[in-house]
């Protein structure tokens, strides 16, 4: 499908819940720097039709412009291609300049995340996705992108698989068997080995009771890739389901460029008042805030955050993207706000925000406490999972994975947790 540079429209197809054929729900176009939303009079008519979200599309005729301070509806950004997806089509379309989102709604993958896909036609539907690629192809694939060579017809398909795919890092859509998987590989420049740290990290937050996506480590052209389960699919002997997923982004009717302004006491006030099973919701979210500052994971921004939209009700999707970020020095930040203006990557900040959580401080340090013992002794057996080397592994112990910075600002009654904080590192690094 050839897309020109001009192209002002797109139509928006949706799988609704428990179908596994796509839908025509309405056309978004392009108009004085504003993406626009009209729902198709088809679509209103079905009887199974659900809002795209009904906070910011909700199911009725007419033009729907986006929120005040948007210039496209969040919800419909968030099946959109972040930084990667974005340098392969780029790659692929160096003749045409891109000069709106549309373009790259069109020209990435259909498998995309969620239960939206973008076309050029509201009557056939025609997928963009490649079938039975190889790891190993996708690998090559991901290696002369991160170079700036261009690739072969049969590349260009091997990755059209991932070009739907958020986030800055290489990654495709792999299928095997009945299920469906993201596939993340490494970068050349990487100073350490992102993918078995990342492995270590999700598995470590499954082994202390968070709700994450499933994942394997695996390796194609001696190289290792980890695969995390899609949660966003369901296959069925008539064919795959999607659900619909909205980023916290989206919940908190933000954009890219006012990310900075997102924060967990917004998100959580949202979460009690919207979410279903909230005070469960409440307390996974604040596992997740604590777990991250524990692995050191500051890049907690709210695309990394997401929920279940099924046209009713909103639930909370399992964790993903749970890896520690580089770091010289003690003094860190997250990328969301904890409580009031701050971010600091302490716990004490966490137990502040608390209450916000539905949470008392005993409840929270109770928390802290269960996941401070689940790392320690589930540490040594997960880096033997991932085959870590022991001087990586000795590296991340007081660095990323429990710095000491973490533990600053406890009161009195809170210093217990600074101790035990230090057996568990002296746990680790034995």
């Amino acid at each position: 499908m050839m897309i020109s540079k001009s192209k002002k429209e797109a139509f928006v197809w949706i799988w609704l819940p428990y179908e596994t054929q796509p839908v025509v729900a309405g056309k978004l176009t392009f108009e004085n720097k504003l993406y626009i939303f009209n729902y198709g009079k088809s679509y209103l008519e079905r009887e199974n039709a659900i809002s795209i979200y009904s906070k910011e599309l909700p199911l009725k005729k007419g033009p729907l412009y986006p929120l005040p301070g948007l210039m496209m509806p969040s919800s419909l950004r968030d099946s959109a291609p972040d930084a990667w997806g974005r340098r392969v089509i780029l790659n692929k379309l160096s003749e045409i300049e891109v000069d709106n989102e549309l373009i790259y709604f069109l020209e990435s993958g259909s498998d995309r995340i969620g239960a939206l896909d973008f076309q050029c036609s509201p009557t056939h539907y025609e997928s963009r996705c490649s079938e039975n690629i190889s790891l190993d192809e996708l690998q090559e694939s991901a290696m002369r992108i991160e170079q700036g060579v261009p690739f072969s017809a049969e590349l260009d398909q091997a990755l059209c698989h991932g070009s739907s795919v958020g986030g800055a890092r290489p990654k495709a859509l792999v299928k095997h068997d009945n299920k469906k998987y993201i596939a993340k590989f490494s970068l050349s420049t990487d100073l350490y080995n992102f993918i078995k740290i990342e492995f270590i990290s999700m598995r470590l937050a499954e082994l202390v009771g968070l709700c994450v996506a499933p994942v394997t480590l695996t390796k194609s052209l001696h190289k290792d890739v980890l695969l995390v389960e899609r949660f966003d699919r369901r296959f069925t002997v008539e064919g795959w389901q999607r659900k619909m997923m909205l980023s916290a982004l989206t919940l908190l009717e933000l954009d890219e460029m006012m990310a900075r302004y997102a924060s967990y006491e917004k998100l959580a006030e949202i979460i009690r008042y919207q979410f279903k099973d909230a005070s469960q919701t409440l307390k996974e979210l604040f596992s997740r805030l604590i777990f991250n500052i524990f692995i050191g994971n500051t890049d907690d921004h709210a695309r990394n955050h997401s929920a279940f939209w099924d046209g009713s009700t909103l639930s909370l999707s399992p964790a993903y993207d749970l890896c520690p970020q580089s770091r010289i020095g003690q003094v860190a930040s997250q990328a969301m706000l904890i409580s009031n203006q701050d971010r600091s990557s302490r716990l004490a900040t966490c137990l502040d925000a608390a209450p916000y959580f539905l949470l008392s401080e005993k409840e929270a340090v109770s928390i802290i406490e269960h996941q401070l013992k689940g790392i320690g002794r589930c540490w040594s057996v997960v880096c033997e999972q991932a085959h870590l080397d022991a001087a990586t592994k000795k590296s991340l112990v007081g660095r990323q994975f429990l710095n000491p910075f973490i533990f600053e600002g406890l009161n009195e009654k809170q210093r217990s947790l600074k101790r035990k904080g230090d057996e568990v590192r002296e746990q680790m690094r034995g």
